[in-house]
């Protein structure tokens, strides 16, 4: 502010000093002259004045930062104060946009999509999550109604609701359309009529609901099957004079249900441990060779008493010499458990007379296999993808007649996963099944005598 008055004292000064000395060479009147220099001193500073802040207004309107005009004075001060203030701005709105590429890109990483809409139900913003699961396209659908694009009888009716506290659930739109969605929908609302849509893909929860459903409906079947048989035996042997013949005929009958809760008990205990315990190390260890023997001789033993003085199966163990006393590492009685398994199925489904192939061999690509093949009735296309569900049967009578709980594949399933294998099924209708258990190269290694 002083440079301002100052610089005008001088001009003005300037200009009556030149009126005075002009008025002395003309010999004219020097009072009038004074005052006409002056004032020809402060129009000249006015316009020099005016210059600087039409400089000053220009870069305020159409200016960059980096390139501030070359000005002192007081439009120098207000040229500085107002740089400094639109540096403070320029930091405040880029901090303000960090903070919501952050908040847009937490939402984004959000397992949960999200739906801003609009007080007439226009999207406003979505993340990729709920892009897919309701078929939105993130930027061809902004600012269309959200009825328009999720056409479901449910969703529809629940966006006319004023008042929601509850979530829907409908079916999803996925790009995949063999992969079905169920899309959990809480609605909510904000600001003044705008609304928040909370999508939830809830598929898995409902097929766990649905399983868990299952799973406990088939328990209690199939231990109230023999629950009743059991008891409808004792109240025979209660209420009815029955020769020594009949009794024994009756408990036999019995100890074969009791066998039959047992086995299922069993193998309900097996899967809760599998489930339960910790991934088995490379501590533990089975020989080959100890692991096939021991599945031979169940396996005979169980053929032989299925079919007793009737023909029997045959059934061939085929051990790679090389690789017959190799170790597989992992847990013993799981491993054993997985392969006979195998092995008791193929014998209670294969009919007499039948044949039965077990090879342990090393495959090309260094995993080790143990392979049971069978002569079976094999297994239909449609019935492969569910066959190590816990209870599914695809001939439930004949499942139960053989002595089977319907839970074999599911524990052999579990066991590979425990040991970073596969469970590798084939099968023809008509011709036999394969099963082949695959491990990798890290689950074997060879025997070393110490």
């Amino acid at each position: 502010m002083f440079g301002r008055v100052f610089s005008s004292f001088i001009l003005l000064i300037s200009g009556a000093t030149l009126g005075y000395f002009w008025a002395q060479s003309q010999e004219l009147q020097v009072t009038f002259y004074l005052v006409v220099g002056s004032l020809v001193g402060a129009m000249l500073w006015w316009f020099w004045d005016a210059i600087r802040g039409l400089r000053v207004v220009y870069w305020l309107r159409y200016g960059d930062l980096a390139e501030v005009p070359n000005t002192f004075g007081l439009w120098g001060t207000v040229v500085d104060r107002t740089r400094r203030l639109l540096r403070e701005r320029d930091r405040a709105i880029n901090a303000s946009e960090q903070r919501l590429q952050d908040f847009l890109s937490a939402i984004q990483a959000s397992p949960n999509g999200v739906v801003l809409l609009d007080e007439n139900f226009q999207i406003e913003w979505c993340n990729l999550t709920a892009a897919f699961q309701l078929g939105i396209e993130p930027e061809r659908d902004l600012a269309q109604r959200i009825g328009n694009l999720v056409r479901d009888p449910i969703f529809s009716a629940y966006m006319m609701i004023s008042d929601v506290a509850e979530p829907i659930v409908i079916e999803g739109r996925g790009k995949n359309p063999n992969i079905p969605l169920r899309i959990s929908i809480q609605r909510h609302s904000y600001g003044e009529g705008k609304q928040l849509l909370i999508t939830r893909d809830v598929t898995v929860v409902e097929q766990a609901d649905a399983m868990r459903r299952d799973f406990v409906a088939n328990v209690s079947h199939e231990i109230r099957t023999p629950l009743t048989v059991l008891a409808g035996f004792v109240e025979t042997l209660q209420t009815l004079k029955l020769t020594t013949e009949e009794q024994d005929k009756y408990l036999a009958l019995m100890a074969s249900q009791a066998h039959r809760m047992q086995s299922l008990v069993d193998d309900l205990l097996t899967l809760s441990r599998l489930e339960g315990s910790p991934i088995p190390g490379f501590t533990n260890s089975i020989v080959l060779s100890q692991l096939v023997e021991a599945c031979q001789s169940e396996s005979q033993q169980l053929s032989k008493l299925l079919f007793q003085e009737k023909i029997s199966q045959v059934i061939v163990f085929e051990t790679d010499p090389v690789i017959q006393n190799y170790l597989l590492m992992g847990e013993p009685r799981e491993l054993q458990s997985a392969l006979s398994n195998l092995v008791s199925n193929a014998v209670r489904y294969t009919p007499q007379g039948g044949r039965i192939e077990v090879h342990t061999f090393l495959s090309a690509d260094g995993n080790l296999n143990l392979q049971v093949k069978d002569t079976g009735p094999g297994i239909a296309p449609e019935h492969l993808p569910r066959l190590t569900e816990r209870f599914y049967r695809v001939d439930r009578s004949r499942s139960r007649e053989s002595g089977g709980t319907g839970l074999g594949l599911a524990i052999v399933k579990h066991v590979m996963q425990r040991h970073g294998g596969q469970l590798q099924i084939t099968s023809i209708a008509g011709q036999g099944s394969c099963f082949n258990l695959v491990f990798p190269p890290t689950r074997w290694k060879q025997y070393v005598a110490l």
